[in-house]
């Protein structure tokens, strides 16, 4: 072998052993989502090599397959009781969701499906104790389908686990320990999980912690040099992410699996909505959080045993994802709705630029205001109501269109509404004091959107299929014979 590529593959391995891989979290929950042919091409053209998705939804495995990505599948939240309670269901949801998709064309031109991740962060706190119940028969079950259908050895069952399932009181990972009311679960899940050698998937919530705990600074957040360590036991961390991480790692101890892999499944830093939700401040995050990772340093309890993946929170900003948590929820994205980058960045090296999506179609170039010669008297209550119905995430306290003085607030709600009803006339009437114009109306930072033209067949078609089953009946009640 010339010593030239030898030197290569020595390089690429040990960056490999020290990094671990970088995936990304790719979720759907859009009004007018990117089609999945683009969304692909968008990863592969920013090497991304791993991709985690939340539930299985065709259009995206169809895209996805040849690919050569190594793809983990979800299980939504709302399927784990029957998959619980039924072997066939979690059979039939194995040959509809994996086998098809592994299988299809052979020779590597299916999905290289590597994951079925079991429920999306299903002991959330706020869901109370509603799937905790059916978690790990659903996990037996489908990891059952995949051994009968011959997949278990590629295919490995994982159940992504929410930031606020593992804490310490104290703050301290030292005094690391899982939530009272799933320590029992959490052992049922690890035995299961170490029985078939699957990774513990958990999420790292940095932007999160920064929000809820006063003795956490942005700096410290931000992987910042001149931030002031916490110390806990001898240990020094230096950063919000190894703090969290190690309180993981105590947590697992605890319950007796101290030597458990570690899957960080999602970590991430939102761009709007909220303050410190900016642009500038992600990617302050991310590089900062690529450059650790880069590292060999590891965290003070696993020195030398870094988490094997790391799943960015996440590709796209989602306009329809619940905003129950904070309007920041919308705005995970490290690419804008339409595939367009949000910061220099670079999924490999960390600070290069991320290519953006290419040959995206929109809507026209039309945009709906509101019509400063009409009775603005209720124009507040009709910008409200268009809120309720469309994405005006971005105008909360912090968010890029908070500065926005009256009535460009309200020209903002009409527009998102507009654009989310794919540019229909009548959803720029607001009882005549919506107005649609050709002129740019964003300010600043605050951006007007004009939305992808992906979903007009897809809003079309189900008045379509209404149409053709409402002939369908008609025909068939005057074949019937007429009784008198």
């Amino acid at each position: 072998m010339p010593p030239n590529l030898c030197t290569l593959l020595f390089v690429l391995a040990t960056t490999v052993s020290t990094c671990g891989a970088i995936g990304v979290n790719w979720g759907t929950t859009a009004s007018h989502p990117l089609p999945p042919a683009k969304v692909v091409e968008l990863l592969k053209s920013n090497n991304v090599t791993k991709v985690k998705l939340f539930d299985a939804d065709p259009g995206v495995l169809g895209a996805l397959s040849g690919s050569k990505l190594s793809v983990t599948v979800g299980i939504p939240n709302a399927l784990l009781k029957s998959l619980n309670s039924s072997k066939k269901a979690a059979e039939s949801w194995v040959h509809d969701n994996v086998t098809r998709y592994v299988s299809n064309g052979g020779g590597g031109g299916g999905v290289k499906i590597e994951y079925v991740a079991v429920g999306d962060e299903s002991f959330l706190q706020s869901y109370g104790e509603q799937f905790h119940p059916f978690v790990i028969g659903a996990a037996m079950n489908i990891h059952t389908a995949l051994a009968r259908a011959k997949l278990e050895s590629n295919v490995k069952v994982v159940v992504p686990c929410s930031f606020d399932s593992f804490l310490s009181e104290s703050g301290h990972p030292s005094k690391g320990h899982f939530r009272a009311d799933l320590n029992r679960t959490m052992i049922e899940l690890l035995t299961f999980l170490s029985k078939h050698n699957s990774p513990f998937f958990a999420t790292i919530s940095p932007f999160r912690s920064l929000r809820q705990n006063k003795n956490i600074s942005l700096d410290f957040t931000l992987f910042k040099d001149n931030a002031k360590p916490h110390n806990d036991s001898r240990k020094t961390y230096k950063n919000s992410f190894d703090l969290s991480y190690d309180t993981l790692v105590t947590a697992l101890s605890t319950v007796g699996f101290p030597k458990m892999e570690i899957v960080v499944s999602q970590i991430g830093w939102p761009t709007d909505g909220a303050a410190n939700a900016t642009s500038s401040t992600a990617e302050t995050f991310m590089k900062g959080l690529m450059a650790h990772l880069r590292s060999k340093s590891g965290t003070p309890l696993r020195p030398r045993n870094p988490s094997s993946e790391t799943y960015v929170f996440s590709l796209l900003d989602e306009d329809q994802r619940s905003i129950s948590t904070g309007n920041f929820e919308r705005h995970w994205g490290v690419f804008t709705f339409d595939g367009q980058a949000k910061y220099r960045f670079d999924f490999i090296q960390g600070s290069k630029n991320l290519v953006d999506a290419q040959n995206v179609e929109y809507l026209p170039a039309k945009w709906c205001v509101v019509n400063n010669n009409g009775d603005l008297s209720n124009a507040t209550a009709s910008a409200s109501e268009a809120c309720s119905h469309a994405d005006c995430s971005a105008m909360s306290p912090g968010g890029s269109c908070s500065n926005i003085s009256w009535p460009g607030n309200i020209s903002y709600a009409f527009n998102s509404y507009y654009q989310q009803h794919n540019q229909s006339a009548d959803s720029c009437d607001f009882g005549g004091l919506g107005l649609i114009t050709t002129v740019n109306p964003s300010v600043d930072n605050c951006r007007f959107s004009v939305q992808l033209r992906t979903s007009l067949s897809e809003s079309f078609r189900p008045d379509y299929l209404s149409l053709c089953m409402t002939l369908l009946v008609t025909t068939l009640l005057l074949s019937l014979p007429r009784f008198t």
